[in-house]
């Protein structure tokens, strides 16, 4: 299941508002083109201009008054100084690049409490060959006397000046200026012998770049996003005060939700570094006492593009301050970055407290979780069989439990190659009558038995009794410490038996944990027989895999080596190895990400399939009736063909209501059948022979929008018409928890049935999407959906797979799960990750690569997988010129030495296929 673009926590483009060898890390090193930056060498290439300045040491005797909260081991003071514009300079004429933008940070700050006119501003004064002199504004900051403050920004010359000067300015005459570094990065500036830093003022990475955080310099700084703003010391009678300094900011006359308190960050942000973001507020007035507030990041691009991101959100009150927190990083360059926060209706003030934004910290290295004696295939249900009646089981709500006879004495399929030694069935089960509300039902505690971090599967048989009048849906599910925790539905329409399974893990320890059967409404009896719930062995499992792997992604390969006779074939030596598996892997990938270099070095190095998250979806692509956006769907479309990316079309159509914008829920059923129509035309036409897939109506199983509005042929003519339009992709139907046991509403069986039913009536279906947005995966279950739709005689893809857990050991468990299960069957004909690189994912925890480019330990488990399934094989050929070996179906590169020491590069392609294949090598 996704989650439709609105406050666009994937940092993703929008037009209008309404995401060589693998290296751990993909950063790249950044050039200082100040000379004596942090002044080790006293004022040495630098100029007080037209005042004194000196350098004090923290290590050193000095009669300067060192200020208390000011940290480092040395600064550079600028004192008697009689103008505002007197500070301090340097000449960097010969290293400064034209036509580059560069990139300033300096840590300033005053010798004196803050007062007005403290501000502290970075200057490049340009003399042009023609010998005017021109100033270039690149940021400025409020600074102060108890730490450090950025000044960050950018600036580029167009033209080689006769002289350009870069300097330091702004506090008022009589006010020293405290300087402790300077670092100004240009590119194509490593020809000068210079030192290289990691990364912008990285000596102060907690500096806040947020100026006049806590409004002791009243507002200035800081405006009013289509409303005004007010300094308060108190409001409501003096019953709210501020917490952190002496004031806050409120809001005055909202009359939209997005209305709200900002402050413009340009210069200050630097593109490719994570942020984190926290604040303090809440809100006031108008009746209201829970709002939500969100703080987002508008950015505005050099072509004037608008592209909003969702930092976070909070549930606010009138009671109390509340903090919230999170993370941003931008991608580009962009020529505007306003911070601001909105969400509570109209009329209810937003209170700000403080705010602040610095380089966010990196987690410490992580280890992967200490698993003692896990008892793997041991059921922990006390009991299971009922041989000692209904001893260990206790109701949850006024119902009853006895114990029936008559129940299937064979395990559910899901649990027989995973479960361990263990009794067999009897044929009892749990019988819970008197049922008065649907949560009620058998339930055990297991709070002492549940070890953390280890993946459980469950399994049951369940029933229903008669009295039910419309389906019944039965969860077998945890209250862990209240809350519910979700370990298998079904849903079940006859008086037959039926297998529940599903999975669980928990990563933080509970006080208290219990298991409990629920779902079937009011009156309606229950029967439970033969719960186990179990630890699993993946690596047992995967032992397996391989072996399935085997022998359905790899076949015999017999290279001839061809040559005339005089060439002598003995001895020759080969050395081969595959360039890419002919598997097919790909990611997500959404507008704003390509315009970071990191990212597109792992992406284009480790994937050859790709989808867009949002830009093809017709909220993004009309947002308003005839208002088209598809240029960033152009721009990704043009990216990925240009570096031999093949393309999934997601989506022509999203059934869940939610996702359908607002004109299109307005418009009458004809006027809706037309836009339908349109937009099949349009979106396909235009991009006609471009994709490879389509997802034609996304998650028929969870919506019915427009089923329900132009009738149940909709779906059928939507496959049909794109068909006629362009007959090249194949057609896909997509959707989630089909593979996991979690959902009633999408079982494998239920999806089946949907796909047929659509064939049965003329739709061209090509294939079945499965999401793959899981947690917690078992093999058995992921495998037991595949083996039931494989049916079909259709090609599987997973379309949006991840996996989140806050571990990165076990999050790449759980990936190695699903990609050993996927590519290990037969059915499965491709893999797509609904994205890697952090920020950049629909789920928190889901990432492989980190925001700034190092690679985790999911990540490297990926990686691993890719390198462990290409062959490499090397030998000398036989009497007859023949060498074989066995390996994986692609790309291949042999290198061929004759015993005189010739090398010789020939390649060669191995389709999929379950006979031998001879492939002839003419030299």
């Amino acid at each position: 299941m996704e989650k439709p673009s609105t406050s666009n926590l994937n940092g993703d483009f929008r037009s209008e508002k309404s995401n060589e060898e693998s290296k751990d890390s993909v950063s790249r090193p950044v050039t200082n083109i100040i000379l004596n930056h942090d002044f080790s060498d006293g004022l040495q290439s630098w100029n007080p201009n037209n005042c004194d300045g000196f350098v004090v040491s923290s290590e050193g005797s000095s009669n300067y008054p060192l200020p208390a909260k000011l940290s480092g081991p040395r600064f550079a003071v600028i004192t008697n100084r009689k103008e505002s514009w007197q500070g301090l300079e340097q000449d960097i004429t010969n290293r400064v690049s034209v036509a580059s933008t560069c990139s300033v940070c300096a840590l300033v700050a005053i010798s004196v409490a803050p007062q007005r006119g403290s501000h502290v501003q970075a200057t490049l004064k340009v003399e042009n060959q023609d010998s005017s002199v021109s100033y270039i504004f690149i940021g400025k900051t409020s600074a102060s006397a108890e730490h450090w403050e950025k000044i960050e920004g950018t600036f580029s010359l167009s033209t080689t000046p006769k002289r350009a000067t870069f300097y330091l300015e702004g506090p008022s005459p009589g006010v020293d200026l405290l300087i402790r570094s300077v670092v100004i990065s240009c590119p194509g500036s490593t020809k000068f012998d210079i030192p290289s830093t990691r990364s912008l003022c990285d000596e102060d990475e907690n500096a806040n770049i947020i100026q006049n955080p806590r409004f002791d310099d009243g507002l200035n700084n800081w405006s009013g996003r289509g409303c005004k703003i007010v300094l308060n010391n108190s409001t409501s009678d003096g019953k709210i005060l501020p917490i952190s300094g002496k004031f806050f900011a409120s809001t005055a006359n909202r009359t939209q939700n997005w209305n709200g308190i900002q402050q413009e960050i340009t210069g200050r942000v630097q593109r490719k570094l994570a942020y984190e973001v926290v604040a303090t507020v809440r809100i006031f007035g108008n009746n209201v006492t829970s709002a939500n507030v969100r703080t987002t990041l508008w950015v505005q691009s050099a072509d004037l593009r608008e592209q909003y991101i969702g930092i976070s959100s909070v549930q606010a009150t009138g009671k109390d301050w509340v903090q919230m927190q999170g993370k941003f990083l931008i991608n580009g360059s962009p020529s505007r970055i306003i911070i601001y926060f909105e969400g509570p209706p109209p009329g209810t003030d937003i209170l700000l407290d403080n705010l602040v934004v610095k380089h966010a910290a990196k987690a410490p290295p992580p280890l992967p979780p200490a698993i003692e004696n896990a008892a793997y295939g041991v059921n922990i249900i006390a009991n299971s069989n009922l041989n000692d009646g209904t001893e260990g089981w206790f109701t949850l709500g006024n119902c009853s439990l006895s114990v029936g006879h008559g129940s299937p004495h064979i395990l559910p399929p899901m649990a027989a190659d995973s479960l361990g030694p263990h009794e067999p069935l009897n044929g009892r089960y749990i019988l819970v009558t008197n049922r008065t509300q649907t949560w009620m039902g058998p339930a055990q505690t297991i709070t002492d038995k549940v070890k953390l971090y280890l993946t459980y599967q469950v399994s049951a048989w369940v029933r229903i009794g008669t009295g039910a009048t419309r389906p019944q849906g039965v969860n077998v599910a945890l209250g862990v410490d209240g809350q519910w925790v979700n370990g298998g539905q079904i849903e079940i329409n006859d008086d037959k038996w039926h297998e529940i399974g599903g999975s669980f893990r928990i990563e933080k320890q509970p006080a208290k944990v219990i298991v409990y059967v629920q779902g079937a409404d009011a009156g309606v009896d229950l029967m439970v027989a033969g719960l186990q719930i179990f630890p699993v062995d993946r690596h047992a499992r995967f032992r397996e895999l391989r072996k399935r792997t085997d022998k359905i992604r790899k076949r015999d390969i017999i290279l001839n080596l061809n040559t005339s006779d005089s060439f002598p074939l003995v001895g020759t030596y080969l050395k081969i190895e595959q360039t890419q598996n002919s598997f097919p892997f790909g990611s997500c990938i959404n507008r704003s990400n390509i315009d970071n270099e990191d990212f597109v070095d792992f992406f284009t190095k480790n994937f050859n399939w790709s989808v867009f998250g949002n830009e093809l979806k017709w909220y993004w692509t009309e947002p308003q009736q005839n208002n088209f956006n598809y240029k960033d769907a152009d721009e990704m479309l043009t990216f990925c063909e240009a570096r031999n990316i093949q393309l999934r079309g997601h989506c022509i159509f999203w059934e869940v209501e939610s996702t359908v914008q607002s004109w299109l829920r307005a418009l009458t059923k004809p006027d809706l059948a037309t836009a339908v129509q349109n937009r099949l035309t349009g979106l396909l036409t235009r991009y006609k022979g471009r994709f490879k897939h389509y997802d034609v109506n996304n998650e028929m199983l969870h919506g019915s929008f427009y089923q329900d509005r132009l009738g149940k042929d909709t779906r059928v003519n939507m496959f049909k018409t794109a068909n006629q339009v362009d007959p090249t992709p194949a057609l896909f139907v997509n959707d989630y928890h089909v593979e996991d046991g979690c959902d009633s509403k999408s079982s494998p069986e239920k999806y089946t049935q949907q796909i047929l039913d659509l064939r049965a009536r003329g739709a061209p279906v090509g294939g079945v999407g499965i999401q793959g947005h899981i947690d917690s995966p078992v093999g058995p279950i992921v495998c037991s959906a595949l083996d039931k739709l494989a049916i079909l005689g259709l090609p599987i893809w997973f379309t949006e797979l991840d996996v989140s857990s806050e571990n990165e050991f076990v999050r790449g468990d759980d990936l190695e799960v699903m990609l050993r299960e996927a590519f290990a069957h037969p059915a499965v004909e491709g893999v797509v990750l609904w994205g890697f690189w952090e920020m950049f994912m629909s789920r928190d925890n889901a990432h492989l690569v980190n925001a700034e480019g190092e690679v985790n330990e999911a990540g490297k488990r990926y990686l691993a997988f890719k390198e462990e399934w290409l062959s490499r094989a090397c030998g000398c050929v036989d009497g007859e010129g023949q060498f074989e070996f066995r390996g994986f179906h692609g790309s291949y590169e042999v290198e061929v030495v004759t015993i005189f020491g010739k090398k010789l590069t020939r390649k060669f392609v191995v389709d999929p296929g379950e006979d031998p294949i001879e492939i002839s090598i003419d030299l």
